[in-house]
């Protein structure tokens, strides 16, 4: 969903889970589906850890624990390996999640997340680690994720780090562009460029 990103303070959903792939993020039979309706992904997320057999929530597992929620997932290291499939992006954003931190992203995940409105933000294993203790101790704990000055701060320790961002997604995202809006934004120029060309 295209919304603009500024400031986001939040609670967090812990995930703390190393190499969490696209197939966990949102399972292979999904892909199958017509529809590119956010909520339908969303509904899906970690589809297999969240509901048994019978499609009854697993109590244990996160997303099931009323004392979580918010706009970042907190997940472990080396989140959306595997397979390239945008949907597992369309599944974070249809949850919810505006930003997901880690300290480490498979390239064409985090790729995926930016285009379609979600911040991944990635940390020093340190700060993760604190991050984690912290929503442990308080699952109401708020970070602050700041997107034009690119630092992301734990509120209850105070404790901060800088995140890097390419400078158009960063734009873009401020925006509530897309790459098409962007391109319909530069309309003019291109226009004038092409006149002075031919």
């Amino acid at each position: 969903m295209k919304q603009k990103f500024n400031i986001i303070e939040s609670t967090c959903v812990p995930l703390p889970l190393e190499n969490v792939d696209t197939d966990q993020i949102i399972p292979a039979r999904f892909l199958k589906a017509t529809t590119r309706d956010e909520s339908f992904f969303g509904e899906n997320l970690f589809r297999d850890w969240r509901y048994d057999s019978k499609g009854n929530p697993i109590p244990t597992f996160v997303l099931n624990d009323p004392a979580y929620g918010g706009d970042i997932l907190v997940a472990g290291r080396n989140f959306g390996s595997g397979s390239s499939r945008e949907h597992a992006a369309w599944a974070i954003a249809g949850y919810g999640f505006k930003v997901v931190i880690s300290s480490f992203f498979a390239d064409i995940h985090k790729n995926n997340e930016l285009n379609n409105f979600v911040l991944p933000v990635t940390v020093s294993e340190d700060f993760l680690a604190e991050l984690f203790s912290t929503i442990a101790a308080d699952p109401k704990a708020r970070v602050r994720v700041d997107v034009p000055n690119q630092t992301v701060t734990n509120l209850s320790t105070g404790r901060s780090e800088r995140f890097e961002i390419n400078g158009y997604k960063k734009y873009c995202l401020m925006n509530a562009l897309d790459d098409i809006d962007y391109l319909l934004q530069q309309k003019d120029k291109i226009e004038d460029y092409e006149k002075k060309t031919i």
